[in-house]
């Protein structure tokens, strides 16, 4: 990919009366909806499938298996999530941002809608299994695009000096659609176990559909970022836009790929603690755990968008790395605070860690990422770089299990695992360069990128 040329620029600016006008907003509210989407429906995923896909997905007789069964289709969601961002970052950075989020949403959307009119087990036999793998395949595979693409699309929009908050509604969705899945699912757990086997199950799937309708409505009223309908003409990759941010920015996407293991800490904190709490050894009330997710991770809503502004302010780097340092002290207070049954202390740990200091890594890796790439490879390397570094997340819960031992300090092993990815995480930032300053159309150019190995 070559640097644009006078000529080019000159083209840029005569043509620049012609291009749509920035939608800060707008795209931050079709961005939020978007993940708000995505992460309700990753959370009633995960909920159903502890409580109820075991018994209506799989052969009965043994629980353990079928519960193990139930956890792999939800781990394998994360295996299509690469795939789904090579794919769509494709289509992104050639024919559009807004035009790839379309089809990333939809595919969202139908599949969850479509796993609420699954037949099951005792109907048709294995088939309702596959099928269910195939759903989950296809959330994984718009989930691998939809934060990436989200992400470039609000960066891109947004005002100069002010992209770190308008970007960071991406992930301002991840809380929401935490909370509005407690709140829809919760009532419905409560059911009679017949009625919540036989149709219960299936209302939380379906009220998909009034996210999607919402999201989809607000994205067509959407115009392609400035920056993409007119310098990316002169930039656009002539092969395929994969292929050339690994051949110019491997190092970026690589830098991106180990940042993202900070993200170990939201699975090691929502999925293991949760089972670490309440199972047989600590034996903590599931709903008192449950709160504790729900109410933390909403109360990020708030902090979210925070970061996003100190991040303006004060630069991505700073935050992040203050973030990293707060998640690694935090995790070992909530873990031991855990062991020791203290309730209060677990609220309080759990607060810190969630709504506090991991709000610095949510609230700024949306626009961290994508400021390192220029605008012709944007989506790609940020897409590419992050799916490859969630795979880790994804399995952090198995890894936690394996590593932790009885006894009162049998956490320990698993928080410094934690520990190790946020450190490998903070080592990636530091060698990035610091970005909240740079003007959006010298993002991620050659000369005005330090490589850093």
């Amino acid at each position: 990919m070559q640097p644009p040329t006078p000529a080019a620029q000159a083209a840029v600016l005569d043509g620049a009366e012609t291009l749509p006008a920035k939608m800060p907003k707008k795209a931050a509210l079709a961005s939020f909806l978007g993940s708000t989407l995505e992460y309700y429906d990753f959370f009633i995923y995960g909920t159903a499938a502890a409580l109820v896909f075991p018994k209506i997905f799989f052969p009965g007789g043994d629980p353990v298996v079928a519960l193990l069964g139930a956890m792999a289709t939800f781990g394998v969601g994360y295996l299509a999530r690469p795939l789904g961002g090579i794919v769509m970052s494709h289509f992104g950075d050639k024919i559009g941002r807004k035009q790839a989020l379309m089809i990333t949403l939809v595919i969202m959307g139908v599949a969850s809608i479509g796993i609420g009119f699954l037949p099951t087990y005792g109907q048709v036999g294995y088939w309702a299994t596959a099928l269910l793998l195939v759903g989950r395949l296809a959330q994984g595979f718009s989930a691998g695009a939809e934060a990436a693409g989200a992400s470039t699309l609000t960066m891109e929009h947004s005002p100069e000096g002010r992209r770190g908050f308008f970007t960071s509604f991406v992930m301002t969705g991840y809380a929401s659609g935490m909370v509005l899945s407690t709140v829809v699912f919760i009532p419905l757990a409560a059911l009679p176990e017949d009625q919540l086997l036989s149709w219960g199950w299936r209302v939380p799937f379906w009220l998909s559909v009034v996210v999607l309708g919402v999201a989809y409505w607000i994205r067509t009223r959407l115009e392609e970022p400035p920056v993409f309908e007119g310098a990316v003409e002169s930039t656009k990759p002539k092969g395929i836009p994969a292929a050339e941010v690994l051949k110019t920015q491997w190092r970026d996407v690589l830098r991106v790929a180990l940042v993202m293991l900070f993200s170990v800490m939201q699975t090691t904190f929502t999925v293991y603690a949760l089972a670490y709490a309440t199972g047989s050894s600590i034996g903590l009330d599931r709903t008192l755990m449950l709160t504790v997710n729900a109410v933390t991770i909403g109360l990020s809503m708030f902090t979210i968008p925070l970061a996003g502004i100190i991040s303006d302010r004060f630069g991505r780097k700073k935050v992040l790395l203050v973030g990293a340092l707060g998640c690694a002290a935090t995790s070992f207070g909530y873990f031991w605070a855990i062991s020791e049954h203290n309730v209060p202390l677990i609220f309080v740990f759990g607060f810190l860690n969630m709504s506090v200091f991991y709000s610095c890594w949510n609230g700024v890796w949306t626009v961290f990422f994508p400021e390192m790439f220029p605008a012709a490879v944007r989506y790609s390397g940020m897409a590419i770089g992050s799916q490859v570094g969630l795979i880790l997340t994804g399995f952090a819960p198995v890894i936690a299990t394996m590593l932790a031992q009885p006894g009162p300090g049998g956490w320990i092993p698993v928080a410094s695992f934690t520990v190790v990815c946020l450190t490998v995480s903070a080592i990636a930032i530091a060698t990035a360069q610091e970005t909240h300053k740079t003007p959006l159309e010298e993002l991620g150019l050659p000369g005005k990128r330090r490589v850093s190995a």
